[in-house]
């Protein structure tokens, strides 16, 4: 019997002296982290959402506003956007063209996509229209005075859940009111659906305004009842559309310069 004791004191010695080695290893291992929280997406999600929501709600409002555009180094302006009950819309845009000397007006209706010249100090003549594509084809780049798209093609993707844009809660910016959301653009490519900003919208969906690259955009008094239908600012003609960038400057004819020698 002793041997059998001393036996299995040969054979446990080394588990007992090990044990407590294991044990402490073991209990310095650090526990697995938490999984991690579904906070930030469902916040995310639920922010994309309300957006998509609010300019759902606008592209349904039909409304005559007044909107205040602000942008450095230039004087505000005052543009009127118009949406008819029939789904129509007009945008009349001062100092839109000619590098901000010519008056214009957008409009899109049944027919197709229209720019109007307005009369003014510095174009005296009758306002007159061109159509300048299908009603939804992008404007070209050369004549797009881009204020008018928080107000009405910007609304189609805002509303695409498919658009590759990150949204977020954000403050009023100052001046503007409503509920906020800064838009970014996910995509790679340099021709982004819309431009980052921050997109303001009444609970009703009345856009109350927006801040981009390129200006503010802001809701100067209660929107008016809309009309049936908009009308064009003039008859439409064969002319050519103004572009944004200002007319060159003629260049003088040196045959109207005096001759050496002459007086």
């Amino acid at each position: 019997m002793p041997v059998l004791l001393r036996s299995a004191g040969r054979v446990l010695g080394p588990l007992v002296f090990a044990l407590p080695a294991c044990l402490a290893a073991c209990t310095g291992e650090q526990p697995p982290p938490p999984p991690p929280t579904e906070g930030p997406p469902a916040q995310v999600d639920a922010a994309r959402d309300e957006l998509a929501a609010l300019a759902a709600a606008a592209q349904d409002r039909h409304l005559v506003a007044q909107y205040v555009y602000s942008r450095a180094g230039q004087p505000d302006r005052t543009i009127v956007f118009t949406s008819a009950s029939d789904g129509s819309w007009r945008v009349d845009v001062p100092g839109g063209a000619l590098g901000g000397t010519v008056d214009v007006s957008l409009a899109a209706t049944a027919d197709g996509l229209f720019q109007c010249a307005l009369p003014s100090s510095v174009r005296p003549e009758s306002a007159a229209c061109v159509r300048v594509g299908d009603r939804d084809e992008p404007l070209p780049r050369r004549l797009d005075p881009r204020v008018q798209h928080p107000l009405t093609d910007w609304l189609d993707v805002l509303t695409d859940r498919r658009a590759p844009l990150a949204v977020a809660p954000a403050g009023a910016p100052e001046g503007l009111t409503g509920t906020c959301y800064s838009v970014d653009s996910t995509s790679a490519s340099l021709n982004a659906p819309l431009d980052v900003g921050i997109y303001c919208y009444d609970r009703d969906g009345t856009p109350t305004g927006a801040r981009t690259g390129a200006g503010t955009l802001r809701l100067a008094a209660p929107p008016g009842p809309p009309p049936a239908t908009v009308q064009l600012a003039g008859p439409v003609t064969d002319g050519e559309p103004l572009g944004t960038a200002a007319a060159p400057t003629p260049t003088p004819d040196p045959s109207d310069s005096p001759s050496a020698g002459t007086s």
